[in-house]
């Protein structure tokens, strides 16, 4: 299979995350991204790098004003102070419920706390080249299907599913998936289905279609009572307005183990068969793995051969993105797994 891969996924590189009110190395780290080159070489598969820029479809997914941002943080955090070079710029306070958020405030901390969702997800001086090259990755990914590709990885990170309209959360900056269904729309696909199978809810892609009728979501995941993101990702949550039956959510307890996970599998798509989509987009999360640090869920690395399969039987041109997976030693062979299992079915 091609895997659309960026060198540029390096520049993303901060040396911390807050973790559970404590600092600590980041789960989300560079060498994800040269251990997910090297399987999928090992692999057989062929490594692409992008050829289309995302820069048009970047403000229909996401609000101009946090692409601004986004873009010029570093040199804002830098601005401030010189010394802060050194230094990771984490927000502290948000505009949560009875607080404006309409104004965007001129204090750095603030405005950050004004794009973000939490306080896990570091921004480094090479943050926005690394996103914005993924951006293009999996935008050029979809583009290939659209050409007649059968299926395409874009294998980069950092991921992208819980970034929504104005926010950056959960490691995530901007939402890759929504950038693919968004490219395959343009390319012809009347409607498209996005299944994400990270181990946390896919929030940000949920918010940014939930009211579009011609783009089904679905996400299985750990219960957010339990886990991040926490406030989405409950299975009442169909969908709105227009949008209403187009989302669904398979919330799943922890410690949940691969016979329950491929049952919740086979409810999706069955819901995505009955939708008729013309493509189709994978968020493909593989921190399920059972030796995953943040996660509590039970697959193993056959589990991941069976999922490409199941995959390939729903028979639609498909634009697989990496999201979580968090077992780095054990994330390529994963990840290449999946589309071994894809190709092999």
């Amino acid at each position: 299979m091609i895997s659309i891969f960026t060198v540029q996924h390096k520049r993303h590189d901060p040396a911390h995350e807050i973790f559970r009110g404590e600092r600590v190395p980041c789960f989300e780290a560079v060498a994800r991204g040269s251990i997910l080159r090297d399987a999928l070489v090992a692999h057989g598969h062929e490594l692409r790098a992008p050829t289309i820029d995302a820069g048009p479809l970047l403000a229909r997914v996401h609000d101009p004003r946090y692409l601004n941002f986004l873009e010029g943080a570093w040199d804002e955090w830098l601005k401030l102070d010189p010394a802060n070079a050194d230094l990771q710029p984490f927000p502290s306070v948000w505009p949560i419920r009875s607080l404006r958020a309409d104004v965007e405030p001129a204090d750095f901390i603030a405005k950050l706390g004004f794009f973000s969702m939490d306080n896990g997800t570091p921004l480094a001086a090479g943050t926005w080249p690394a996103v914005r090259a993924a951006a293009d990755a999996a935008v050029t990914a979809a583009s290939l299907v659209v050409a007649g590709e059968r299926a395409v990885f874009s294998a980069t990170r950092p991921p992208g599913h819980h970034a929504g309209r104005d926010f950056m959360g959960g490691y995530c900056f901007l939402n890759y998936s929504a950038l693919a269904a968004t490219a395959l729309l343009d390319g012809g696909a009347a409607r498209v289905a996005i299944l994400d199978v990270d181990y946390h809810h896919g929030n940000g892609t949920q918010s940014l279609f939930e009211e579009r009728a011609d783009v089904l979501t679905l996400s299985l995941h750990a219960d957010p009572r339990h886990e991040f993101p926490f406030y989405l990702g409950h299975a009442d949550e169909t969908g709105r307005g227009a949008g209403l039956g187009a989302n669904a959510n398979f919330p799943m307890a922890p410690g949940t183990d691969a016979a329950t996970w491929f049952a919740a599998l086979d409810q999706a798509t069955t819901r995505i068969a009955a939708f008729a989509p013309d493509a189709l987009v994978v968020p493909l999360g593989l921190d399920t793995y059972v030796g995953d640090p943040l996660s509590s869920f039970q697959l193993t690395a056959d589990d991941f051969l069976r999922l490409g399969a199941r995959l390939q039987k729903l028979n639609l041109p498909t634009v697989l993105v990496l999201e979580g997976g968090y077992a780095v030693a054990e994330l390529g062979e994963n990840a290449a797994r999946v589309l071994d299992g894809f190709a092999g079915a």
